[in-house]
């Protein structure tokens, strides 16, 4: 069975757009009648439902913010009344307000064809079989890849997080083809595998991985420790949950559903719209949801877009790679740091001395920043004498320095001394009170 759409997937420019067109209008129609955040910031800027023809208009649109969903809690961003949200899901936030979203039903369905399109992308068919180990509940990983497994037709094992002696035990003796998680617990996965020799009883041919940053020296490990290719995935909680982008076989960037989705590039501190090609800040515009649309949601993640007819036949935008996010960004004694310019460093000078897990901790003496990097030592290095860990801190702190242009003290710990995560892991310490 194939559930690929050449029609949709493979559409020339021009059509893409005209549907694009017919789809936003309803949608800023919808939202302005049903949503009162979208409909006050309509009225203020000037406009009604009338002022938009199509996606030439859509600069004219107000954005919408993560502060929205907390501020409107638990439901005042849905579109819909509840009798018609057959689903929620939510994500934790720092303010203690959870990010809340809803899906009716149709929502779902268009979800779980996101995802099936997205698998296919890859390879898979109905004769796979999924191991999804996303937490399932309230995050949308793990149902959300769930839904996708069973719209293609393949064979799902719901395995959620956690326990990974059982991850693997099911994964050798259910002869899983296919692992979804994050990428930090997929390496995770990998090394435990390794120490246990079993990696030649694994039949996995593909990985879809997302949920966290990742860089391409993390996607080498992980596919030469579980013996897969690893493909990048995109998606939020806020726009849908995962499904909203993937790569193909190709590996050539991520194709953005955009009969589903509108994406845009803008400045983030001017907000201006930026042309094709140039990185920014990305923008999501929904055109399809029902429950809970969002027009020119600002994802805060820095990418860009290509739009550039790909090899695999489709024509959907494809986004780059985020190379971080405007809000994760740290300021550290004036330089703008990203977490993922770090991780690249770390796994390009690695040598084998190294293991990939590794914490950022910030903080402030004297009024003065203080930037340390702890990185965990692999097991050789641990045996090896005080010189060799000297030397390997050095290549690191130079490497940092290079990169960054500001110094970091690089402190290499024992083996298995830095927490592992099951989920999103946490990198990045900022004890600085501002």
């Amino acid at each position: 069975m194939s559930i690929r759409n050449p029609e949709i997937e493979c559409m020339p420019r021009e059509q893409i757009v005209a549907m694009q067109n017919e789809r936003l209008v309803a949608q800023v129609k919808r939202c302005y009648e049903n949503v009162e955040c979208f409909r006050k910031r309509m009225d203020e800027a000037g406009l009604t439902p009338d002022d938009v023809h199509g996606v030439e208009d859509l600069s004219k649109l107000p954005f919408s913010y993560k502060s929205d969903l907390r501020d409107y809690y638990p439901f005042g961003l849905f579109a819909t009344p509840m009798s018609e949200i057959v689903r929620v899901h939510a994500s934790s936030g720092t303010t203690g307000k959870r990010i809340v979203v809803g899906y009716t039903k149709n929502d779902l369905a268009m979800w779980a064809d996101c995802v099936a399109r997205m698998m296919e992308a890859v390879g898979l068919d109905e004769r796979d079989i999924v191991q999804v180990s996303y937490g399932y509940g309230l995050f949308t990983g793990g149902l959300g890849a769930h839904g996708g497994t069973e719209a293609l037709g393949a064979t799902v094992i719901p395995m959620s997080s956690g326990n990974t002696s059982l991850q693997i035990q099911t994964m050798v003796d259910f002869g899983a083809t296919a692992l979804c998680c994050t990428p930090s617990y997929a390496l995770y996965l990998g090394e435990e595998i390794e120490r246990l020799g079993l990696k030649d009883q694994l039949k996995l041919k593909a990985g879809i991985f997302g949920a966290e940053p990742w860089s391409e020296d993390m996607r080498l490990q992980i596919q030469e420790k579980l013996g897969l290719k690893a493909y990048d995935i995109y998606g939020l909680s806020e726009i849908l949950g995962p499904g909203v982008a993937c790569e193909c076989e190709c590996q050539a960037g991520m194709h953005v559903w955009e009969d589903h989705f509108i994406p845009e590039i803008i400045d983030p501190d001017t907000c201006e719209v930026l042309p094709e090609g140039e990185s920014g800040e990305l923008v999501f515009t929904t055109i399809t949801k029902e429950g809970f649309p969002l027009i020119r949601y600002r994802t805060r993640d820095i990418c860009s877009l290509n739009y550039e007819k790909c090899a695999c036949g489709r024509t959907h935008v494809r986004m780059r790679k985020p190379s971080g996010r405007s809000d994760d960004m740290l300021i550290i004694r004036g330089v703008n740091v990203f977490p993922s310019q770090i991780e690249e460093v770390l796994l390009r000078v690695s040598g084998g001395d190294i293991t990939p897990n590794y914490q950022i901790v910030v903080d402030r003496v004297n009024n003065t920043d203080t930037f340390d990097v702890n990185v965990e030592m692999s097991e050789t290095l641990f045996a090896d004498d005080i010189r060799s860990i000297e030397a390997v801190e050095k290549r690191i702190t130079s490497g940092l320095r290079d990169m960054l242009g500001i110094s970091a003290k690089v402190h290499l710990v024992n083996p298995k001394t830095i927490a592992r995560s099951e989920g999103k892991a946490k990198r990045v310490i900022d004890n600085r009170k501002y």
